[in-house]
């Protein structure tokens, strides 16, 4: 089951998408009057995400107030975080040998232990919503397809082989960083984090319907061209491990989103590096889950 939040006819809403993604159908037909994406994953049901699921099969004539797709205007459907998303730093190997070649350091191949950091999220980026370039303070801006996952209820001392049973599902999202920002500061957190800088979409996939763990391909391309490559399965750290470490010290709170790490062929991974400048397109697509596609604005 697909859910996203969109607007359409000037309200905000909370639907779930049809098996075809071409009409979407609120939740509040359904007799579920969830306020939001957050309400959402604290409060359905089993019985209700199974209602769905059937539902989402159902001829767009017979749901009151479905539209099509092309009507309504979809956003980003976490659109605020109530707390920083929690990030993976070099959690592809391939995508460590680029980093450590950019910032000409030796590459070990050694990853004894997960790099965690934060990336402050005042509001996510929709589908189609600009990327600012931030032109006044960086001059190395860059992207970062990556598989989120979003916590379904409260995870404390959470065992390995439970983790499936505390995830509501996945996202795709950019993690758009300044890379000289990054670099002037010997940390993550602020070159990441500026306003703008996380698209997330289109959409949620329930965890029922992907095969665990998911092994997805997972892809961005800039201006049409494909640039990243890979696949889930050669997460360092997977999700199971991730979500059981971080939950042995710290609640991670339902609505929480966790994003996996990216894969080489990031704009600093190329040689000369080939950073965004307003105009380009960036798409970044995981398997299953769909696209989200932004255009750099100055």
């Amino acid at each position: 089951m697909k859910v996203l939040t969109y607007e359409v006819e000037g309200r905000e809403k909370v639907g779930i998408w049809n098996r075809t993604e071409t009409w979407v159908y609120p939740l509040e037909s359904f007799g579920m009057e969830y306020r939001d994406m957050q309400s959402v994953i604290e409060g359905v049901s089993d019985s209700e995400i199974q209602l769905l699921n059937h539902m989402a099969g159902k001829d767009p004539y017979e749901i009151r107030g479905a539209a099509p797709t092309e009507q309504v205007r979809i956003l980003a459907p976490i659109k605020k975080p109530r707390q920083d998303v929690i990030c993976l730093g070099i959690n592809y190997m391939a995508h460590g040998e680029e980093s450590a070649r950019y910032k000409k350091e030796a590459f070990s191949g050694e990853r004894p232990h997960a790099i965690y950091f934060s990336k402050r999220v005042n509001r996510c980026t929709a589908h189609g919503e600009g990327i600012p370039a931030h032109q006044d303070m960086v001059e190395k801006l860059d992207y970062e397809a990556e598989l989120a996952v979003i916590i379904g209820k409260d995870a404390c001392h959470v065992p390995g082989e439970d983790v499936r049973k505390y995830i509501f599902g996945y996202s795709v999202i950019n993690d758009v960083s300044a890379r000289d920002i990054q670099m002037r500061h010997q940390q993550w957190f602020f070159g990441k984090s500026l306003d703008g800088f996380l698209p997330m979409g289109p959409c949620i996939v329930t965890e029922e319907e992907i095969a665990y763990p998911p092994r997805l391909g997972i892809r961005s391309y800039v201006n049409g061209e494909l640039r990243q490559n890979s696949n889930t399965e050669l997460l360092i750290f997977d999700i199971a491990h991730v979500i059981s470490e971080l939950s042995q010290g710290m609640t991670l709170r339902a609505g929480t989103i966790i994003a996996m790490g990216t894969p080489a062929g990031v704009g600093m991974g190329f040689d000369p590096p080939r950073f965004l400048k307003p105009g380009d397109h960036v798409c970044c697509a995981i398997e299953k889950i769909g696209r989200i596609d932004n255009p750099v604005v100055g």
